[in-house]
């Protein structure tokens, strides 16, 4: 489906450096409970979320000067070509209130298509790799989804049940799968998706993403061997809906859906 692996070694030891600069400015922030305001669309930002993105866009500037970038505060687009995709902090209110489930999410993609993921959640410890065609790695360590191939015996997680009681189609959907599933949990924004790829739970579901949230998880999931769609089985685009599965449980999913 995507061609030959690329030879991503320079990109991969870059987003690795970039990490642990992005964990030396976050980490004392975070544990001295960070200064929050509140952007246009009434989503958090912080200290954090700016001087993270700066200086990963002030690095590629340096290291890769012909390459695009997209970043979640300064903008940008996923277009033809090199783009590097930057989510300095995801899971802000987390970050804001003190609750350890956040991280630095980077990518690069090549003519819109993900090729290099990296999650680097400090305060947990963790950290996720992946490069199209050479597998996921979780600290150093591969990881692969789970083999549960019947729903009764899945764990599904969904994020911020509030919107999916906004839209009764969808509140519906959730209903049966959670009834159907053998456990229904709520892990927030990057980190469920990283359950799925080690194989922790199986299902993870979200109403809406941008690309930054996804791009990075996408080569994840996919590289640990499992599936990452919209809800209709068609493909991750701006603003839309995620599923991410271990692949046995996908079509079931998507049907319900």
């Amino acid at each position: 489906m995507y061609g030959e692996p690329a030879v991503l070694d320079r990109e991969l030891a870059f987003v690795r450096e970039a990490a642990d600069r992005a964990a030396e400015i976050a980490l004392p922030l975070f544990e001295r409970g960070p200064e929050v305001r509140l952007k246009p669309d009434a989503s958090p930002v912080t200290e954090a979320d700016l001087r993270i993105e700066r200086m990963v866009r002030d690095e590629l500037a340096h290291r890769f000067p012909a390459d695009a970038v997209l970043g979640e505060e300064g903008g940008g687009s996923l277009g033809p070509g090199r783009v590097w995709i930057v989510d300095p902090i995801d899971a802000t209110r987390n970050f804001a209130r003190g609750l350890q489930v956040w991280g630095t999410l980077l990518a690069l993609a090549i003519d819109g298509e993900p090729v290099l993921g990296l999650v680097s959640a400090p305060a947990l410890g963790e950290r996720y790799e992946a490069v199209r065609g050479e597998g996921a790695s979780l600290n150093g360590t591969p990881i692969h989804v789970s083999s549960v191939a019947a729903l009764s015996d899945a764990t599904l997680c969904h994020y911020e049940t509030k919107l999916w009681l906004e839209r009764p189609e969808l509140r519906e959907a959730l209903l049966g799968l959670v009834t159907e599933a053998d456990r229904s949990v709520g892990f927030t924004d990057f980190w469920g998706h990283c359950l799925v790829a080690r194989g922790s739970i199986e299902v993870m579901l979200e109403p809406s993403l941008h690309v930054w949230d996804w791009a990075p998880l996408k080569v994840l999931v996919e590289e640990a061997g499992g599936s990452m769609t919209a809800f209709d089985g068609g493909p991750c685009v701006e603003g839309g809906s995620i599923l991410s599965t271990n692949g046995h449980l996908h079509r079931t999913i998507v049907e319900s859906l």
